[in-house]
């Protein structure tokens, strides 16, 4: 083998080593992928529906109110799920309207739904309290629901998440190609 030929094949060889290290360590420590697995979050995202998932800079601190997270659920695999209570909040839903600390909350990923249902409750009354016993949201935890209120299992059934529980925040669904978008 010519000796240009062997530098050429080594260099290769370093990049794609350098490729494939490079990968592990962005999708073990910056982002991950994670598979949406039913319709709880419809219309939102969709089953079978793959979101890239930030991994970093997410924390309880750093997470909003509405935003998309994936978490180990008890059930033993990761879900997918919206933050509607931050540490400190009161959480209450009245005839169909979700209240945050007293104050009504626009919920416009839910549109689709409401004018779908055509007067019928998407999401029964409940506060806080008689779901969890607690009044509010605790330090260190999230309270979500899901998107699609009538089939999801949500804090409504195992009440809230704790930050070690958090994988990190959707930012996109990368799969199917036709359906990329920011989240």
């Amino acid at each position: 083998m010519k000796e240009n030929t062997k530098k050429e094949l080594f260099s290769w060889a370093k990049t794609i080593g350098f490729t494939l290290v490079l990968i592990v360590i962005i999708r073990g420590v910056l982002f991950t992928p994670s598979l949406v697995q039913g319709e709880s979050m419809m219309p939102t995202l969709e089953n079978n529906e793959r979101v890239l998932v930030n991994k970093i800079g997410y924390s309880i601190s750093g997470l909003d109110r509405f935003d998309v997270i994936v978490f180990h659920g008890k059930e033993g695999y990761d879900l997918v799920k919206r933050v509607i209570g931050l540490p400190g909040d009161t959480v209450e839903y009245k005839n169909d309207v979700l209240y945050v600390n007293g104050k009504a909350m626009e919920e416009p990923y839910l549109k689709e739904f409401k004018d779908k249902a055509a007067g019928r409750v998407l999401t029964p009354d409940f506060t806080l309290e008689q779901i969890t016993g607690k009044t509010k949201v605790p330090e260190g935890q999230v309270f979500v629901l899901g998107d699609n209120r009538e089939v999801s299992k949500d804090g409504r059934m195992f009440g809230f998440i704790s930050e070690d529980e958090i994988v990190g925040k959707g930012q996109a669904v990368f799969w199917p190609l036709k359906q990329v978008r920011a989240l």
